[in-house]
């Protein structure tokens, strides 16, 4: 249990005419709630959303205008032409740089910075300089929800996938392709949900094939930041 001390102030105090000293305990800062991370949160969109929603996914905000998503949920974007979707409203983008799925699944767009909701533009986001280590309690986000997970290690992956060696290990409650990965205690991003990753397992009474999500792996910041234009990383640190 971490246990937090505050400072106290002395202040004067007339009692009955006479000066007194008080103690006060200066309120102590709380830990910004995994909700404040939510605003980074956004819906990428294929259009139209009826054919591609299938393809629909998640992106987290960067700064200037800048989104970024995994390249599968863009998909490629002359045909798919992505939006930006903000509590219902759809902002029609241009692609800075486009990846792929089997190669870097990152995708970066632009939104026209004053279209945007101004408690947006507000705000820029920054990678994490630590790599993500085992152990590490990290928050997924969503534009819905924030749900705590951790880092676990590659070595408890099958060993053909253990190429992925950034994974969380709660599948089922954490965000799909495109949402954030953030540090709990430095609320800077981690990296961008990529894919999960499956094991066939057989049922030793009927000898049935049954597929299981063991865990969820997500592109580091360091890969953000290889793949990000030397350009747009320094108008989003401006």
């Amino acid at each position: 249990m971490r246990v937090m001390s505050c400072r106290c102030v002395v202040k004067l105090s007339s009692l009955l005419g006479a000066l007194v000293l008080v103690l006060s305990p200066l309120p102590c800062p709380a830990e910004a709630p995994d909700e404040a991370l939510l605003a980074y949160a956004v819906n990428v969109h294929r259009t139209p959303v009826l054919i591609w929603r299938a393809g629909s996914g998640y992106g987290i905000y960067l700064g200037r205008g800048v989104f970024i998503t995994a390249a599968h949920v863009a998909g490629r974007s002359w045909l798919t032409r992505p939006k930006i979707a903000i509590r219902g409203k759809e902002y029609p983008t241009r692609t800075i740089k486009e990846g792929s799925r089997e190669g870097t699944d990152l995708t970066l767009l632009a939104v026209e910075e004053s279209l945007l909701p101004m408690s947006l533009r507000l705000r820029r986001n920054s990678l994490c300089s630590v790599p993500p280590w085992p152990g590490e309690e990290v928050v997924t986000i969503v534009p819905e929800a924030a749900v705590r997970s951790r880092v676990i290690s590659p070595l408890r992956l099958p060993p053909n996938v253990r190429k992925f060696d950034t994974v969380i290990g709660d599948v089922a409650n954490t965000g799909n392709s495109g949402s954030g990965v953030f540090d709990v205690r430095k609320r800077c991003l981690l990296g961008i949900m990529s894919q999960k990753i499956s094991q066939t397992r057989t049922r030793p009474d009927t000898g049935e094939a049954e597929v299981h999500d063991i865990a969820k792996y997500f592109v580091p910041a360091s890969t953000i930041d290889a793949f990000m234009p030397v350009e747009i990383r320094s108008l989003i640190a401006q």
